[in-house]
């Protein structure tokens, strides 16, 4: 009975466990067919300047959109990062078909 009780527990919290994407690329909606063979080149700029479109990474061969939050944390990390080009990022969310439902970001 106690060996029943631990697998429903485990299995109950499965859900609730995060994904996490390292060093991943970060681009824009608007690019991001555009950029998917030389991500690194996508500059902080263009990222801005399309920023409407919403955010998202480049992972496991398709392009992961963020979801609202995550685009408000990718729009201020881009604000006050340095980095011109070679926009990298460790994601941290749950993953929802080709979505993210971000919980974290930092940029790489």
């Amino acid at each position: 009975m106690k060996t029943l009780a631990i697998a429903f527990f485990v299995c109950a919290a499965l859900p609730l466990v995060a994904d996490t994407w390292k060093d991943v690329p970060l681009v824009d909606s608007n690019c991001s067919a555009k950029v998917k063979s030389t991500p690194d080149q996508h500059t902080r700029q263009c990222a801005l300047s399309c920023a409407k479109s919403g955010f998202g990474v480049l992972a496991d061969g398709s392009y992961l959109k963020f979801d609202d939050a995550g685009n408000a944390k990718v729009l201020t990390a881009l604000r006050t990062t340095k980095k011109t080009d070679h926009l990298r990022a460790t994601v941290t969310g749950k993953r929802s078909g080709e979505s993210i439902q971000v919980e974290s970001i930092t940029l790489d």
